[in-house]
């Protein structure tokens, strides 16, 4: 399975990335082992992450959420809690 994520950042910015194993990527950001953006903003919580049967089709979905405005993101994290 991979995965799109968003995750937020101590300083409440929120960063965007794919993985083929979650639970080990989020660990891996707050190791500080992540992504160059979060190390400086740890720790991360995840906050929204959609599966997909291709890395393909996360990695298509990451561009998609990477270009959405703050507000939308937000929103797509709102939407998974409730």
């Amino acid at each position: 399975m991979n995965y799109t994520y968003l995750v937020e950042c101590a300083d409440k910015t929120l960063y965007c990335g794919w993985t083929n194993d979650l639970d080990k990527r989020m660990k891996a950001h707050n190791e500080g082992k992540g992504a160059k953006y979060t190390r400086s903003r740890l720790p991360v919580k995840l906050v929204y992450y959609e599966a997909f049967d291709t890395k393909e089709k996360a990695m298509s979905r990451e561009w998609q959420i990477k270009h959405l405005s703050r507000e939308e993101k937000l929103k797509l994290a709102e939407e998974s809690e409730g």
